[in-house]
């Protein structure tokens, strides 16, 4: 008789197969939270220099540096609470996201705002502000609504 080998409860197949099931019965609320608060980061870091190199030229250019630490404070809690993951994520989650769609406003009307407008679009899209930009910030708020709505892992 042929004996196969025990599974390692810590073996990496395993933990695969663990997080694999709990994704497919929509436990990751801790894992996309913490992904949220990574993305978060890079994301306001991202934006930070950018409107820096435009020199913060419209106050609103301060609003997703000023969400951003709230976001990944509350994105980290939820992390090791699941109150805070139910509250204080959820909110500012949607604050980013729709800051992110006022920022795709302002970009689409920066692109307008140069010289030949979209009558230039090919000049004025690639030199002018990023129009898919802000839409980052929009999925990273969206990431940070999806992990409060989910549940934990087990």
């Amino acid at each position: 008789m042929i004996r196969l080998p025990r599974r390692r409860r810590h073996s990496g197949r395993y933990l695969l197969d663990h997080a694999l099931r709990n994704v497919e019965h929509g436990r990751f609320e801790r894992s996309l939270a913490a992904l949220t608060a990574v993305s978060a980061m890079v994301t306001g870091a991202e934006v930070y220099f950018e409107h820096y190199k435009a020199s913060f030229g419209n106050k609103w250019m301060w609003s997703p540096v000023v969400l951003t630490p709230p976001l990944v404070a509350a994105a980290a809690g939820g992390v090791v609470s699941q109150r805070c993951a139910k509250t204080a994520l959820p909110v500012t989650a949607a604050l980013y996201a729709a800051n992110g769609l006022l920022g795709e406003y302002f970009h689409v009307r920066g692109v307008s705002r140069k010289p030949g407008g979209w009558s230039m679009a090919s000049y004025n899209v690639p030199m002018g502000p990023p129009i898919s930009a802000p839409g980052l910030m929009a999925m990273v708020g969206g990431m940070g609504l999806l992990a409060s709505i989910l549940r934990r892992e087990r």
